[in-house]
């Protein structure tokens, strides 16, 4: 039986680890590399650092701190943030990255999720996607989640599953920091309609949200940021607390 995976999110800029309200109101939490040796302590399966400020500013991701978290942990590392080449994919994953995140260098470029794919591996390309309801519809967003491109994201998603993506990362933009429960039915549209394993991102706030989200067909990964940051929510304690309720989940705390 396939194992659910309960991941950490830093997002990161200026060199700290920050966190928001539906990609607004941006705060500091915490120095990345101390917050990174914790995680990988708790049970997390993997950890994602994203540089948030990468394609705001139109720059490559900060490798200097991603080499300095890929030596300070053993658990997989997902990075994603200002990725729009391939030079930007060779340069994270040689850095010690081991799946890459793509977002809006897929919009600019499609291309660039199925040469990466061909180069690396399905199982080592994400779609990274901001989705927010508009009008009944959901739509893509991008720049942090302040410009609607106005494209119907199901069948954005669908295009780059068949271009290679391996994983999506859905991130609700309606629900993100909230702490009222993933947009479970916007999981369940998506989960209806494509292959790939989603990646819930957005509005967990308790033990049991992740729960509710495991119970929908496809989704594969629940992740969240504040409450692991704040220590709302233990991770080793998530993870009994799903094994109780009937979730595969691996116990792996160091």
């Amino acid at each position: 039986m396939e194992y659910k995976k309960i991941i950490p999110c830093m997002d990161v800029r200026d060199g700290k680890v920050v966190k928001g309200t539906n990609f607004k109101n941006i705060r500091e939490i915490a120095d990345p590399i101390e917050m990174s040796k914790f995680y990988d302590k708790s049970g997390a399966d993997e950890l994602v650092f994203y540089d948030i400020g990468a394609s705001m500013e139109g720059r490559t991701v900060f490798i200097d701190m991603l080499k300095d978290i890929a030596f300070n942990v053993s658990i997989p590392l997902v990075v994603g943030g200002g990725i729009s080449s391939m030079e930007d994919v060779d340069r994270v994953m040689s850095s010690g990255a081991d799946k890459v995140s793509i977002n809006s260098g897929a919009i600019k470029n499609p291309q660039l999720i199925k040469d990466a794919s061909e180069k690396y591996g399905k199982e080592c390309v994400i779609l990274s996607v901001d989705v927010s309801k508009v009008d009944g519809k959901y739509h893509v967003f991008t720049k942090g989640g302040s410009e609607d491109t106005g494209m119907d994201a199901i069948e954005w998603v669908k295009k780059l599953e068949k271009l290679g993506a391996g994983e999506l990362v859905l991130n609700s933009i309606d629900t993100d920091g909230v702490r009222n429960g993933f947009d479970l039915d916007m999981l369940r549209d998506f989960a209806s309609e494509i292959k790939i394993p989603i990646i819930a991102s957005g509005g967990a706030g308790k033990k049991e949200d992740f729960s509710e989200l495991f119970k929908i067909d496809g989704i594969s990964t629940g992740l969240a940021a504040g409450i692991f940051h704040e220590k709302v929510v233990d991770i080793a304690d998530l993870k009994d607390y799903l094994i109780e309720n009937g979730v595969n989940v691996k116990r792996n705390v160091i």
